[in-house]
């Protein structure tokens, strides 16, 4: 390791313990959690203080890049974004004081992805942000990405990399993840065009930018404290020692969106999307295709006019974080307002309802639900804290009068009714010796720096993933099986005595009550989780979920098929009755039919009989 790393952790350590007094004092705080330092975080590639020429303000970018076309220009759709805006995003700095308080100097891992340029100047110790200035908080900026050097030094990238990348006072972080980036020293910037003649910056064609590894850099992410074992667990190393390994396939996976994109047919590609993705290029392959959609434009308001300009909204799935921002700061300091805002969150979710499809049929006693994986990668995917999909039915009678539901969801308090239906999410949790070292309750939890293990993973995968290469990804289903190819899953729910159809509808959020309540809960260091439970629970209304996709289904005339459970269908016979006894002594849901459901008693009973017998309620 450098001597100037060495010096940035000192200096790291020395401002984090002093910051934490501060933010303590006058009060008796214990902060658990383990003895780490910025050593256990360390990752290859540029380092602190290594930039000849610091990175240049993005607003300088907007002289000519901004304020001439809402669409293909870079800048507003950039600022609009939460690439933009990621340094000040109020849960991202929730979320890095309790992995401060979990392993100190935690936040390290958070900021180089958050705020690059911060990291970069050394201007990330203490590791709670404290020192960042200005500039830093303009996230992941223009000139950061436009500088970035291929670590592979792949075809056609620029001269001067060669060099650049022999000059690392580290290894060369050829496996892209975590924030292992090469920054150019230089102010020499990049794009994956070829420009004649460029007379107001240096400017290099770069192939990379292209590419879905330059992605990775952030959406591949590992935690370096635990180590990979032969039987494919993850062990705490030692601590306040620099990882034993830099590759991501020896570190805990805490997200894989680009690897699920390498295991999917859209890295062989391009896939039609039909339409979906791509802008006016409905082949898409790379992360770029997808979330950097193509329109006919310019870039820079002198530029060339182009059927292919790579436009800058770069939407995922996040709803709220720009309403958030723009309560926290003044539009002046963001350069946000509320046209660019609005056309972002409509982008985000027209991506959301492009992401998947859903398909309904009757399946014998059943309504069976099929939802369709129409993304790159898994669904829904990225960071696993508080995220998650799932499906909501609503079976209504002949005079549709709403009968029963699966999957409801009350506004009111923000809660869903998890038990009744399928909810796709990533659930991580500690090791019972970890837990134990850190001081924390073992089992699933929201201590994402101190997880080990995967709880729960039953996200649907892409299409053209195999379970042998997902495993060898670290991205393999937990709880759920897929079989090879399949970018779908399917869920049956028994249909009610009486239903004469349902409509179904798929939601995702990406913040949930139990998310902002931890964060709020558990910080013992400042105000950051109030500040985020706050906003919560009133500018951004409870971050209500977002609807995907939604379809409807008639049953017919009938309405009686709760006790026709077995074959053949559409006859009531011993086999039903001798099934639904089975299936009420071993509770089975075929004999789970009448509320409260999830307890199999005499109204389950009652109502089969009834039906049985003819007589429907």
């Amino acid at each position: 390791m450098s001597k100037t790393r060495r010096a940035f952790i000192a200096r790291a350590e020395v401002l984090w313990a002093a910051g934490l007094t501060a933010v303590a004092a006058g009060a008796a705080v214990t902060i658990a959690g383990l003895p780490t330092n910025l050593d256990d975080f360390f990752g290859p590639g540029t380092q602190p203080n290594e930039l000849n020429i610091p990175l240049q303000d993005s607003n300088d970018c907007a002289n000519c890049h901004g304020n001439f076309d809402e669409v293909t220009e870079p800048y507003r759709p950039w600022n609009a974004s939460a690439m933009g805006q990621a340094a000040r995003d109020p849960l991202f700095w929730a979320a890095v004081a309790i992995a401060n308080q979990d392993a100190q100097g935690g936040g390290d891992t958070c900021l180089r992805c958050h705020t690059p340029g911060g990291w970069l100047a050394g201007r990330s110790t203490p590791t709670d942000g404290s020192q960042l200035q200005g500039i830093d908080f303009q996230g992941v900026s223009c000139n950061f990405c436009h500088r970035a050097v291929d670590p592979n030094n792949g075809v056609g990238a620029p001269a001067e990399d060669a060099a650049i990348l022999a000059g690392l006072t580290t290894d060369i972080p050829t496996d892209p993840h975590s924030a292992h980036f090469v920054v150019d020293p230089e102010d020499r910037r990049r794009g994956p065009r070829a420009l004649q003649d460029f007379f107001v910056h240096e400017w290099r064609e770069s192939p990379f930018h292209k590419s879905s590894e330059m992605c990775a850099t952030c959406h591949d992410v590992s935690n370096p404290l635990f180590e990979r074992q032969p039987d494919g667990s993850y062990a705490l190393g030692a601590l306040r020692t620099p990882p034993v390994s830099n590759s991501a396939a020896t570190q805990f996976p805490e997200q894989r969106t680009y690897s699920e994109w390498l295991a999917s047919d859209f890295a062989d590609g391009p896939v039609d999307s039909g339409g979906r993705f791509g802008g006016n290029n409905p082949l898409v392959s790379s992360c770029q295709d997808c979330h950097m959609p193509s329109e006919e434009g310019v870039s820079c308001f002198f530029g060339e006019e182009r059927t292919d300009i790579a436009t800058h909204q770069m939407v995922g799935g996040n709803t709220w974080l720009l309403n958030a921002v723009r309560e926290l700061y003044d539009d002046v300091e963001t350069g946000l307002d509320q046209a660019s805002v609005d056309r972002s969150i409509a982008a985000t979710v027209e991506m959301l309802e492009n992401a998947s499809d859903l398909e309904l049929s009757v399946d014998g006693p059943d309504l069976s639900v099929k939802v369709i994986n129409e993304s790159g990668h898994k669904l829904p995917t990225g960071y696993p804290e508080g995220r998650r999909m799932w499906v909501n039915v609503q079976f209504f009678d002949a005079m549709d009068n709403l009968i029963a539901e699966r999957g409801a969801y009350d506004a009111v308090t923000a809660t869903l009714s998890e038990s009744d239906t399928k909810v796709y999410e990533m659930k991580l949790s500690a090791s019972p010796d970890v837990a134990a070292q850190a001081g924390i309750p073992t089992g699933p939890s929201f201590h994402l720096i101190l997880m080990n293990q995967v709880e729960k993973d039953n996200r649907i995968p892409a299409r053209g993933f195999t379970n042998a290469e997902y495993e060898a990804l670290q991205i393999a289903p937990v709880g759920q099986t897929y079989n090879d190819g399949e970018n779908f899953d399917i869920t049956n729910y028994n249909i009610p005595a009486g239903a004469a159809s349902a409509d179904v509808r798929v939601y995702y959020q990406s913040t949930t009550r139990e998310y902002v309540e931890f964060l709020r809960d558990e910080n013992v260091t400042n105000t950051a989780g109030d500040t985020m439970y706050n906003l919560w629970n009133t500018t951004l209304n409870q971050v209500p979920p977002v609807l995907m996709d939604e379809a409807s289904i008639t049953f017919g005339s009938g309405g009686c098929n709760v006790a026709d459970i077995a074959e053949p269908f559409g006859v009531l016979d011993l086999a039903d009755l001798q099934s639904f006894v089975a299936a009420f002594l071993g509770q089975q849901p075929d004999a789970d039919v009448a509320p409260p459901f999830g307890v199999y008693d005499l109204a389950d009973l009652q109502l089969f009989v009834q039906t049985f017998l003819g007589g429907c309620p």
